[in-house]
């Protein structure tokens, strides 16, 4: 049985290549990730998902700018995120990079924005897509793991939550 995480075409080419994904960046390969990414573009434009969004930045279909608005009745709520989403040629195969471009104070959030959930680290699929990454990272932010937080002060702060809006809000870029 193949697994969902292993590029079928790196995989008749050799077993070791198959582990890697496309990373030779090879036209085929480049091609069906392209094809994959604007398949995705429209299923995100489509879906009507309320406070997600994503577009590619200027002519680049791998390096893409997201939008995330922190979901209603948390402490996010009202405030709008700005992400960068680079993906790999190797492609749904390899997990894109997901940071944020504003920054975020969050128990799961680095102070470069690097994000720590599981889905784009050892728990990737190439089921997952930008909509799923996006509402995902959207519910990370009101339901964050304190179970191994990047940020040691936002996790501390996160039990008293009036002290923990008052801090996101005071503190907050646009």
């Amino acid at each position: 049985m193949a697994s969902q995480n292993v590029d079928p075409a790196a995989a008749a080419a050799s077993p070791a290549a198959a582990l890697k994904g496309s990373e030779s960046g090879g036209s085929a390969a480049r091609g069906s990730v392209t094809k994959r990414l604007q398949q995705e573009l429209m299923t995100l434009m489509m879906s009507g998902d309320k406070g997600i969004s994503a577009f590619p930045e200027s002519d680049n279909l791998f390096k893409w700018v997201g939008t995330i608005d922190g979901a209603q009745g948390t402490v996010y709520e009202g405030l709008r995120y700005r992400l960068s989403l680079d993906f790999p040629a190797g492609y749904p195969y390899q997990a894109p990079r997901v940071k944020f471009v504003t920054p975020c104070f969050h128990p799961n959030v680095d102070e470069q924005g690097f994000i720590c959930l599981d889905i784009l680290k050892e728990k990737w699929s190439a089921l997952y897509d930008v909509r799923s990454i996006l509402l995902s990272i959207q519910s990370l932010l009101g339901e964050p793991n304190n179970d191994s937080p990047l940020n040691t002060a936002a996790a501390e702060l996160w039990e008293n939550q009036e002290a923990f809006r008052a801090h996101l809000h005071a503190t907050f870029q646009k």
